[in-house]
Parts: structure tokens; sequence; C-alpha cells
């Protein structure tokens, strides 16, 4: 789930516009944002790639999810493509160490792309809940899985992923001295991030981990 990132990958947009006014509006950020004047949200694969990954990481730690990925791009490929991930569930149905479900899970989405009954051309047109809604049809996504592939393979500047335990983490350490937060509370927080939460979030998980989260 997270890579070193490289400077000189293209940043978003509105990425300097979306850092300037979150250190404007809060406190936490204007000390948070300035450690990472030469990071930014990293350019993603493919969608298909994005995908499978996010499936990977779900439920696991980064250092986890890192592991499992680098073993099953060993078998597919680094750019692992769904064709690839067909062949190879002819002959380990594990797919090089998965668990048997996410396995089940990343063979399936494989077979939607390679059947096209998916037309990832046509999210980028779509707001954030009609992608949401497409993805969740999809066998093991969910509205997590989705939502990180929102933020990193469409990079939409506004999503909050409120199921995110990292996310929810550092709400807890920054805003609320550590105790435990709900997610009605870290919603609450975040208000004031609109409509720049996906920025917000990012540096949030930087906050934790000094490996930029990458999909």
């Amino acid at each position: 789930m997270s890579e070193s990132l490289a400077i000189d990958q293209e940043k978003p947009g509105f990425w300097d516009e979306a850092s300037a006014q979150l250190m404007g509006r809060d406190r936490i950020l204007k000390k948070l944002i300035p450690h990472h004047r030469t990071e930014w949200l990293a350019p993603s694969g493919t969608a298909f790639v994005t995908l499978a990954r996010a499936i990977v990481g779900q439920q696991i730690s980064n250092k986890s999810a890192d592991a499992m990925w680098a073993r099953f791009t060993e078998a597919c490929g680094r750019t692992p493509t769904p064709r690839c991930v067909i062949r190879l569930a002819e002959t380990d149905i594990r797919l090089s160490g998965l668990s048997k479900r996410k396995a089940e899970y990343i063979l399936d989405l494989a077979i939607h792309f390679a059947e096209k009954k998916v037309k990832p051309t046509a999210w980028r047109a779509m707001d954030d809940e009609a992608v949401i809604a497409e993805l969740c049809a999809i066998r093991g996504i969910g509205r997590w899985t989705a939502e990180m592939f929102l933020i990193f393979n469409l990079q939409r500047p506004d999503v909050l992923p409120l199921d995110d335990l990292s996310l929810l983490k550092a709400i807890s350490l920054h805003y609320f001295s550590g105790e435990p937060v709900s997610r009605f509370e870290a919603r609450e927080v975040a208000q004031a991030w609109a409509p720049w939460r996906t920025v917000a979030t990012w540096y949030l998980w930087r906050s934790l981990d000094p490996a930029c989260v990458r999909y």
C-alpha cells in the first residue's frame, strides 16, 4: 500500500490551492502541511491495478499489504492485467499467497474487466457517488475500496473515507488527544476541509506513516 514518492511525479492541479486553503482553515493542518512541501498525491496505475491493490490492502496493515502485493506481482508481473490474473488462477487458485477470499475477489474483478462488464473510461465523467455505486456492485468491493479508487486513480479532491482506520487514528491523535473518535466526530472535524477533504486525508495519513500512501 505504501511506496516512496518520486518528487518529479505530476502534481494534481488542485493540490497547491487546496493545501493553502487548508492551512488557513485548520490549525493542525497548518502545522502538518509544511513538513511535506515536496510531496503530494501520486498518480496511480491502471484502474484494474488500483482496485486489485486496494482489495489486497483491505483490513490489514500497510506492511502486510506491501508484502502480499509483492508476492502477487512476482507471479503476475509488475503491472498485473486481468488476463494475467485469469491465467495465473488456472494453476494457482490462491494467486501466490493471497487469502482465499481476496484471491476470489481479484479473480472476479479480472473477469469483470476482461469481459468488459465494467467501463473504466466512463468513470471519469461520473460523480463520486455514481462511481462508488457501480464499483460496489462488484464482488469484494465496498465503500472503502471504492473511495480509495476515487482518491488514488481518479484523484477526486473531496473524498472523506470515514471507514479508513488510519484516518480515524490520525484524527484521534491530532484533534482528540488520542481519545477514540467516532465517524460522526470525524465528519464534524472534516467539515472545515471541504471541498479538499482528499488532500486533508492524505496529509493526515502522512503524519502517521513515513512512506507515502499509494495504490
